[in-house]
């Protein structure tokens, strides 16, 4: 009875360990490969739970998630302009059918690394080599980047790999080029500055000039006015003398004479040489006559 049992139990030990050789699970981010004897049999791309023949086929396992591609040193390429100009870029693919994939590659991940680099890098050099570095740099990057994907989309199809983007991080000028392209944007930006000085001089001097005209005009139609309004007092003040010297021609020639009298001897040390019979001393020869009568 316990031979049987211990036959038993070894029969039961030998079906687990055949069924557990038996039986794979396949995850949801993963592909699987059956091969028999080193030959291909069938791809697995749904996840689940799945059977193989225990010794005598083994399974490989692919990852299907995206995998990212970033080149460690930028690349070197040349514009139309033939500048040279240094790219960082990355690739991000996903396998999408496995069998097609072992078959171009051999399931090596880093052959299918070297051949989507190289087939991006050609795409890439002949896209730039189209454009000039403004392009590149700025104009038309996105255009470039969308381009490039499909045309490295399309090659990847034949190795069973997907190219889900083509990204361009950076683009720069070699160091010898940037700093001649620093030294001409520098005298640029100075022949610029030059010009907008010369300009700003040569608008002030306008202005000044304008402002000196107006200046000018200003002061003289001041002057004109003031002329103008002094006459016109003048040949009123005239027509007020002329008035009342033709009521009384005598009382104003005697305010006259007295205004000559007060402006010829304002101070004491004025002195005054003329004639003794000269009419400037008519009214004081008068003065002294009246007064030697009334005496």
């Amino acid at each position: 009875m316990i031979q049987r049992f211990n036959m038993l139990m070894a029969v039961v030990a030998v079906v687990l360990v055949v069924l557990a050789m038996s039986i794979f699970t396949v995850d949801q981010r993963q592909y699987a490969v059956v091969f028999q004897l080193g030959e291909m049999k069938r791809a697995i791309t749904e996840p689940g739970l799945y059977f193989k023949i225990p010794m005598v086929q083994n399974v490989r396992y692919f990852d299907r998630r995206i995998i990212t591609l970033d080149n460690v040193e930028p690349e070197r390429f040349i514009t139309s302009e033939k500048k040279n100009v240094l790219v960082d870029s990355y690739i991000k693919w996903r396998i999408v059918d496995p069998q097609l994939y072992y078959i171009s590659v051999g399931g090596d991940e880093s052959r299918a690394k070297t051949r989507l680099n190289q087939t991006v890098n050609a795409g890439l050099r002949e896209e730039f080599g189209k454009r000039t570095v403004h392009d590149v740099v700025s104009g038309e990057r996105d255009q470039i980047m969308e381009q490039m994907r499909e045309k490295a989309d399309a090659d990847a199809r034949k190795i069973g790999v997907q190219i889900v983007d083509v990204r361009v991080k950076r683009v720069e000028l070699p160091t010898e080029v940037s700093e001649a392209v620093y030294r001409r944007m520098e005298a640029e930006r100075k022949r610029v500055a030059n010009e907008l000085r010369s300009e700003g001089s040569a608008e002030a001097e306008k202005i000044r000039a304008d402002a000196d005209r107006q200046r000018e005009v200003i002061i003289a139609e001041a002057y004109s006015g003031a002329q103008k309004i002094k006459g016109e007092g003048d040949a009123k003040a005239t027509n007020t003398y002329a008035q009342a010297f033709g009521q009384n021609p005598e009382f104003y020639s005697f305010y006259r004479s007295l205004e000559a009298y007060r402006g010829s001897f304002r101070n004491k040390s004025d002195i005054l040489v003329v004639e003794p019979n000269s009419d400037f001393f008519k009214y004081m020869k008068s003065a002294g006559r009246g007064n030697d009568k009334g005496k």
